[in-house]
């Protein structure tokens, strides 16, 4: 089951600049920020509403995945046990964009999928 919705990821091309727009003429904190060998990410919130965050994704090495889907990325949604949805959504006939379960940069474990309309869609498991 859904517990709330995660972030909206937003593909950037300059980092820095991003997060300063973001913060300084909308008051956006940043929570995280970090990177993988194929991309940075920052994870910034507003302080009236922290559990609803944005995902800046910048492409170190372009890889396709993510920006071919637009700028607007994808939609992301928490769980409490990413096993138990991808069971219950492959019953629904759900395909997921890969068979493996993958670590977010926090720790936690997420996966990808397509909805109706083909818009790209995201189940995060929190670190514990």
């Amino acid at each position: 089951m859904i517990s709330k919705m995660e972030h909206v990821a937003i593909i950037v091309k300059d980092m820095d600049r991003s997060i300063q727009f973001y913060s300084e003429i909308f008051g956006f904190k940043v929570r995280l920020r970090g990177s993988n060998p194929n991309r940075e990410m920052a994870f910034i919130y507003l302080e009236s509403q922290p559990d609803m965050e944005i995902e800046l994704i910048r492409d170190i090495k372009f890889l396709g995945e993510y920006s071919e889907n637009g700028i607007v990325n994808h939609l992301a949604f928490t769980v409490t046990n990413i096993d138990e949805e991808i069971r219950y959504l492959k019953e629904k006939e759900i395909e997921f964009s890969s068979d493996d379960v993958k670590p977010t940069l926090e720790g936690g474990r997420m996966i990808l999928f397509r909805g109706p309309d083909e818009e790209l869609l995201q189940l995060v498991e929190r670190m514990k």
